[in-house]
């Protein structure tokens, strides 16, 4: 479960078109900044409004005073982006999704729904429909050694050809507060991260993960 289709449910974001060109999500990263480019300039002016280079807020977004963002970047409908907020650039909110306090942001794809409300930092990751990162929870995209991520899953390894590259998370993937998921980590939809976990690898859907030895099928996935 490593394909982008398998992962999300395209529908629910504005760039479920721009990633349904790619074969995996990582694919993305290195050409996030022109497709949000692309959506931005044709946004309704009715429902959005461009508020600096190459920002674009949707009318219904609330977006705290405190909240620093460059862009490009699109913040959608009725989405919340809240105080201390800090969006890096290349950065796609999307529709009821809560950027929270002090939460970092950087060439990351966040579809509607998802929920980064407490001090957490999204780098070159890709957040699938209604995903939630619990407190302090954050994605690692850089190895310690700076070499190439690799993604390990179902018995593959992919090179991405990149350096940096942080977490996919599938639809409704629920991480616990406090948890790192290391680069190149794929986890399948409706999975659950215990608190605390340093993640690796790849966690499939609908599982839960206790440790790298240690996961259970959810009952009700």
């Amino acid at each position: 479960m490593l394909f982008t289709t398998e992962l999300f449910d395209l529908n629910y974001s504005r760039l479920g078109h721009a990633l349904a060109l790619y074969a995996y999500p990582w694919q993305i990263l290195p050409e996030l900044a022109g497709h949000i480019r692309a959506v931005g300039a044709s946004l309704p002016a009715e429902r959005f409004e461009q508020v600096g280079e190459e920002i674009w807020i949707a009318k219904t977004a609330t977006v705290a005073v405190s909240a620093e963002i460059t862009g490009p970047c699109i913040i959608d409908e009725e989405a919340a982006v809240r105080t201390g907020a800090f969006l890096r650039g290349k950065v796609m909110v999307g529709r009821g999704a809560v950027v929270g306090n002090s939460t970092e942001l950087k060439n990351a794809l966040l579809f509607d729904g998802v929920q980064v409300p407490h001090y957490n930092y999204v780098g070159d990751s890709v957040l699938g429909y209604r995903a939630h990162l619990g407190a302090g929870a954050v994605t690692s995209n850089v190895k310690s050694d700076r070499s190439f991520v690799v993604i390990r899953g179902g018995g593959e390894l992919i090179a991405t050809g990149l350096t940096k590259c942080g977490a996919m998370l599938g639809d409704r993937v629920e991480v616990g507060c406090g948890c790192v998921l290391n680069p190149g980590v794929v986890i399948g939809p409706g999975a659950q991260i215990y608190p605390l976990s340093s993640v690796r690898g790849y966690v499939p859907g609908g599982h839960i993960y206790k440790a790298a030895d240690n996961m259970v099928k959810r009952r009700e996935f």
